[in-house]
């Protein structure tokens, strides 16, 4: 696993921040490893004080979708409501 960031403790993120704060990467032997791991990961991160959409990820990786590797372009508009997108 890794996070890249510029972020630290006590970082006051600005009014009109870039959306990417920060990036976790996991990487696996196989698909179904690294969704275990990057769902693990995502468990565990913390971010305090700003939504983030790690829900949203949590979301995705458990979707059958997803995990299948069932993917296009237009698969988070299409599936926005099982995704809990509004």
């Amino acid at each position: 696993m890794r996070v890249d960031s510029h972020l630290f403790a006590g970082y006051e993120v600005p009014p009109h921040y870039d959306s990417l704060l920060a990036k976790l990467v996991v990487w696996a032997e196989d698909r179904d490893q690294a969704i275990a791991r990057m769902q693990r990961a995502l468990e565990e991160f913390v971010i305090e004080g700003i939504t983030t959409t790690i829900p949203f990820h949590q979301r995705l990786l458990k979707h059958e979708g997803f995990i299948s590797g069932d993917t296009y372009t237009r698969f988070i508009q299409e599936e926005a409501g099982a995704l809990g997108i509004k």
